[in-house]
């Protein structure tokens, strides 16, 4: 086995215990036990003598497997609930109904499940519990379009955002005033009952009004914040015309906004964060240096395009090269966090994809070099990988196979080239989601 293939091996098992640490049905159990007819849930106790019934309701590419580990704590004692997640991510569950339904841009089944989890929400009284689990992907999964807006207008506006290269953030600021569910709405939909919401962190700095667009959570943001989003970076013209006029109309007053932290609904409300990037760093740290390298955790914060991304990374494996810093060789340099692509080109790929091709192109003057960049939610972009693998050889490799790796990254057309390479991280489905992960390793 030459070098570079021990170090692609070392990456995949680095990787794969990364998503292992993100597991949510023990991110559920760390946070959730019952105990004498107490239920604990982070650092609240809850009476269970004191509710008449208890209610689940939740969405998110991880709520299946969420609600996995709150079956095994309440078992009989849930008197109803659904999830709602991606195609593909579902758990067979006995007493909670799991609806899935189209990520990343909502669909029918998705419209259909949410309108369920209103209904369910709706029944619970000021004498009822109510528990919820979030994830990342609820954005798209939590699904009801406010005012006239159709979901194929939606959809529309979603794909325009999502091919803008806007921070998630702005996103949903934008998502949450065009919802009946976002922004801290299905809290309303649940008022006056006690809700405590389990959330596993997809964002950066585990911002709980980002993460699935806050549906619990009180929104510090407003239809001016989202019409400004809009307008500042050039989307105003692009949108539908019923979601600029709710835009204009939410502006002017005349639409009610999103609650926000005076909120009286929010006074019976509890959000807790059970799993986050953090956890799956700290679990590759440890790996890789049980693997005899040298780790170092750089941040879990990482943003912005994903090709100038590109560049941070190449300037960090040429100062371990050459002057052995921030830590010497063999070293392992992990990151985690969320970059963006703004798409100029029409081909397949997604940002760990793209964010590999781009380290890449340079790697060919670093000897020894591996780069690893992949979703812990399996699924990049869409497509069936979960990101890739790029090497000091990946460029001459290539060109053996007649590839132009500068083309394909122009047209946002990482995938193929991968594939071609037998370098794509395939994992399937995981049933997590806590952003992504990067590690660079020199050998």
């Amino acid at each position: 086995m030459d070098k570079l293939t021990g170090l692609r091996e070392v990456a995949r098992d680095v990787f794969k215990e990364a998503l292992r640490a993100a597991d949510p049905v023990e991110a559920v159990l760390r946070h959730f036990r019952l105990k004498e007819g107490v239920l604990h849930v982070g650092g609240v106790d809850y009476f269970l003598n004191q509710f008449e019934r208890i209610y689940v309701v939740g969405a998110g590419k991880a709520s299946a497997r969420m609600a996995l580990a709150l079956e095994q704590v309440l078992s009989e004692r849930v008197t109803a609930g659904l999830v709602i997640t991606k195609t593909g991510y579902g758990e067979r569950l006995r007493r909670l109904e799991v609806r899935e339904a189209g990520h990343p841009l909502p669909d029918e089944a998705g419209l259909r499940a949410t309108d369920e989890l209103i209904e369910i929400a709706k029944r619970a009284g000021e004498h009822d519990l109510v528990l919820c689990l979030i994830s990342g992907g609820g954005s798209a999964l939590l699904v009801s379009p406010a005012g006239n807006i159709t979901l194929a207008e939606l959809n529309r506006a979603t794909q325009v955002l999502l091919a803008s290269g806007l921070p998630i953030a702005e996103v949903n600021t934008v998502r949450k005033h065009l919802s009946r569910v976002k922004g801290g709405r299905l809290a309303e939909w649940v008022y006056p009952a006690t809700l405590a919401t389990l959330i596993l962190s997809d964002v950066i700095g585990d911002r709980l009004d980002v993460v699935a667009s806050g549906p619990t959570v009180p929104d510090p943001t407003s239809f001016d914040d989202a019409l400004a989003v809009l307008t500042r970076h050039g989307l105003l013209g692009q949108m539908p015309a019923s979601i600029q006029e709710l835009l204009e109309k939410g502006v002017k007053g005349e639409w009610e906004d999103t609650p926000g932290p005076d909120s009286e609904i929010f006074q019976r409300v509890q959000n807790i964060v059970v799993g986050s990037n953090t956890m799956s760093l700290e679990a590759a740290e440890y790996t890789a240096r049980k693997k005899g390298m040298n780790p170092l955790i750089l941040s879990t914060t990482v943003a912005g395009e994903a090709r100038e991304i590109a560049q941070f990374y190449l300037a960090l494996a040429r100062e371990v090269r050459r002057k052995g810093r921030p830590v010497a060789a063999p070293a392992c340099l992990i990151a985690g966090g969320e970059p963006t692509v703004t798409l100029r080109g029409r081909g397949k790929g997604g940002r760990s994809q793209e964010l590999a091709l781009a380290v890449a192109l340079g790697l060919e003057e670093i000897p020894g070099t591996v780069f690893l960049a992949a979703g812990t939610d399996g699924a990049d972009g869409p497509t069936d990988a979960a990101g890739a693998i790029a090497a000091t050889d990946t460029l001459a490799r290539s060109r053996e196979r007649g590839l132009d790796p500068c083309g394909h990254l122009l047209n946002n057309d990482a995938y193929p080239l991968f594939q071609a390479l037998n370098d794509l991280i395939i994992t399937g489905p995981t049933g997590t989601n806590v952003m992504d992960v990067h590690l660079l390793l020199v050998g």
